[in-house]
């Protein structure tokens, strides 16, 4: 059927009239072509009239809504949508907490993929990103706190803390630098459970306002995919940790009861299937649980500030985020889909491999920060052998209580095809890391060979990442590339557009051809539930060049 005419009588009957327009020196527009451009036209409303057969799109004139015409030439409204620019979509309260100006935020991809590059292109554009601080030494953290906060002049950015259960010293001394340092908003990740650390971020400075209100200066931005790690980080701190941070100086008893009355995160972030840490939750299930959860405990806890909850995981085409916004997100969360892009740490290999990725292209390996219990990340399956091998290392661990009770020639192989070295330079590469970075680890090893088997094992799947990062032509086989399948959906909406080559795609980009088709979308939905029929050819909304992209943001 064509995209401008009416169904036909008997088969699903004329579209409802919603009101009447009268012409009053307006005009008439016809064909599917009329139709696209008022679909596109965000600034404008959209008024689709019955013209004899055919849909129209009516400019200028008057509208009357109800059943009356006003004058014998009037035409039936059969389809209306408001105006609606990007940044209407989402929740206008984030938008204003953070001092942004969409409801579109980059995830923290770890060991700097989310890299300073990404997180200033982003920010000076109205959007908030996080920089991938998981992986990274203190000092190399501190120097993109140097770079970003002097760079952006005020503007928001967000720093990442993962939760670190194999080295909470590391994850205490995050904690520091960014206290020191006046990092305001950090994106909580991977967290099992909440820490001291985190629980101290969150409190530190707490104080009222001249008004009364209390006002915690530090934002968490949580990711949870478990409703039980979710309801933890819209509670208040927990006791246990708010008596220790007590004891220990670090906050005031008037502090402590300020703490009771906020959430340890006001933002939480539905993570659905996505790259890296996931639960491969769904996210169609996932975000309206969530939605109910905080439903309950704004309820219950009477928050000044109402809490809000983000979806990510799977959002990489308009059609995602609309879905996210449709469901209730106050905000939708990108990952994969910005390491493609030329301004993130990783390499110009890796971006070609995901560019050429679909979405089965996926599969589950070993973590490397959480390897001893078996927590696994979703990782490129194309092009690597880094899941296959990384699945070995963790069954040899489960099997075996030492590097010794290996067999020779299963240790031979590793060392042969894996680690490319003796076990014993492994481990005094992983020994002086350790010494560095962390030194009980080491500690450790030298009375448990169990965590040094793992230490040991940790080394290659750290340095995976790494490899890849820096495009190491020789290590191809074992780049960790974290990657979700988004990133198909992703390659297969900008086929045959500007976005396709992987050297044209940029974040910023990116961010505004998702949310630019999302508000698109959103206003067809808005059509198509008032009893129009459209082509399915106006439903599909391809990625515009930036010159054309910014015609319509400006």
């Amino acid at each position: 059927m064509r995209a401008d005419s009416l169904p036909r009588p008997g088969a699903s009957g004329r579209p409802a009239v919603l009101g009447w327009w009268h012409r009053e020196g307006g005009e008439v527009r016809h064909g599917a072509e009329a139709i696209r451009e008022a679909l596109l036209n965000l600034r404008l409303p959209l008024y689709l009239v019955r013209d004899g057969e055919r849909h129209a799109v009516a400019r200028g004139g008057s509208v009357r809504l109800g059943i009356d015409a006003l004058g014998r030439d009037d035409l039936p409204v059969t389809g209306y949508a408001a105006p609606l620019a990007p940044g209407q979509l989402g929740d206008p309260e984030f938008l204003a907490d953070h001092g942004v100006d969409y409801a579109y935020m980059a995830g923290s991809m770890a060991n700097g993929i989310a890299s300073p590059e990404l997180v200033e292109s982003l920010s000076r554009t109205g959007f908030l990103a996080s920089y991938g601080a998981a992986g990274k030494s203190i000092g190399e953290i501190e120097a993109a706190i140097e770079r970003i906060s002097s760079r952006l002049a005020g503007r928001p950015y967000c720093f990442n803390l993962i939760h670190s259960p194999a080295e909470p010293a590391h994850e205490a001394r995050t904690v520091d630098l960014y206290l020191r340092r006046g990092v305001r908003t950090i994106e909580a990740s991977a967290y099992l459970d909440l820490t001291l650390p985190v629980v101290r971020y969150r409190v530190s400075g707490i104080y009222r306002d001249p008004d009364g209100r209390v006002v915690a200066p530090n934002r968490i931005v949580a990711k949870a995919s478990r409703v039980e790690v979710a309801r933890k980080w819209m509670s208040p701190p927990p006791e246990k940790w708010l008596r220790a941070l007590l004891e220990a100086g670090e906050i005031t008893r008037e502090q402590a009861a300020m703490a009771e009355q906020v959430p340890m995160a006001q933002d939480v972030t539905a993570e659905a299937d996505s790259g890296g840490h996931t639960d491969n939750r769904p996210a169609v299930t996932l975000i309206p649980t969530f939605l109910a959860l905080r439903n309950r405990l704004q309820s219950k806890y009477r928050y000044e500030g109402s809490l809000r909850i983000g979806a990510a995981g799977g959002i990489g085409t308009p059609g995602a985020a609309a879905a996210a916004f449709a469901m209730g997100a106050d905000y939708v969360v990108t990952g994969t889909v910005n390491q493609a892009c030329v301004e993130s740490g990783s390499s110009d290999q890796v971006r070609t491999m995901l560019a050429e990725s679909e979405q089965a292209d996926v599969i589950m390996a070993p973590a490397a920060d959480m390897f001893e219990m078996g927590v696994k990340l979703q990782v490129l399956k194309r092009g690597t052998l880094f899941a296959m091998r990384a699945a070995k290392l963790y069954e040899l661990y489960s099997e075996y209580g030492s590097l010794e009770e290996i067999p020779a020639s299963v240790r031979d192989n590793l060392e042969r095809t894996v680690f490319r070295m003796p076990v014993a330079d492994v481990w005094a590469h992983t020994e002086q890391y350790f010494s560095e970075r962390d030194p009980a680890q080491a500690e450790r090893a030298a009375s448990d060979p169990r965590h040094k088997m793992a230490l040991v094992f940790r080394w290659y799947l750290g340095n995976s990442s790494r490899w890849a990062n820096d495009g190491e032509p020789s290590r191809q086989a074992d780049y960790q590339v974290w990657c979700g399948p988004a990133m198909g959906a992703f390659n297969e909406w900008v086929r045959g557009s500007p976005l396709e080559p992987p050297q044209n795609r940029r974040v910023v980009s990116v961010a505004k051809n998702i949310l630019f088709g999302a508000a698109v979308l959103t206003r067809t939905s808005v059509i198509r539930s008032q009893g129009v029929q459209l082509d399915p050819d106006l439903v599909q909304v391809s990625p515009l060049a930036d010159d054309r992209l910014e015609d319509y943001f400006n």
